[in-house]
């Protein structure tokens, strides 16, 4: 994944796991629906959409910040590099750079539209988790203690059937 680009050609870019994003990155730490990045002119803004793991640029969390070109946007494991192409046409007034996101050599980003077999192949960071698997699942406290406790009176309610049965 690292060197690809992917051009922001429109006023909003959904970026997120699911297909239905504009720009979809099907890596697990990556939300469903991430981000989103607004052009404002030749600014360019993004803004967190709830995500699980937060959005970040240059290691600083935010929830709507610019992005300038230089500065890295990290979504989950996903590092990207805002580019902007500097050379302008010639004649008449020079139209504003198209914008392009792009990761370095020790980044990953991914473009529309990419199989999950080219994500199996992908080196992931060291030391994301303790076991090299990325973020580990939510676990909820209260629905064990109703499973636990419901199999406990299930089996509870079982000897108290076969104890009555036993008896006629």
């Amino acid at each position: 994944m690292t060197g690809r680009t992917h051009e922001l050609k429109v006023d909003k870019t959904t970026i997120g796991r699911l297909e239905d994003n504009t720009f979809q990155i099907a890596e697990p730490s990556v939300s469903s629906h991430h981000c989103e990045v607004l052009l404002k002119g030749n600014d360019v803004l993004i803004r967190d959409l709830n995500s699980t793991n937060g959005t970040f640029i240059n290691g600083d969390k935010i929830t709507e910040s610019p992005l300038k070109p230089g500065q890295i946007l990290r979504l989950g494991q996903i590092e990207m590099r805002l580019e902007t192409d500097s050379a302008a046409p010639t004649g008449g007034t020079p139209a504003p750079a198209p914008v392009k996101k792009q990761v370095d050599t020790t980044t990953m980003a991914m473009t529309r539209g990419v199989k999950l077999n080219e994500l199996d192949s992908a080196t992931r960071p060291a030391g994301f988790d303790a076991a090299g698997k990325g973020f580990s699942k939510k676990t909820n406290k209260v629905n064990r203690i109703i499973i636990t406790v419901g199999v406990i009176l299930g089996v509870v309610i079982l000897g108290l059937l076969l104890f009555a049965f036993t008896r006629l």
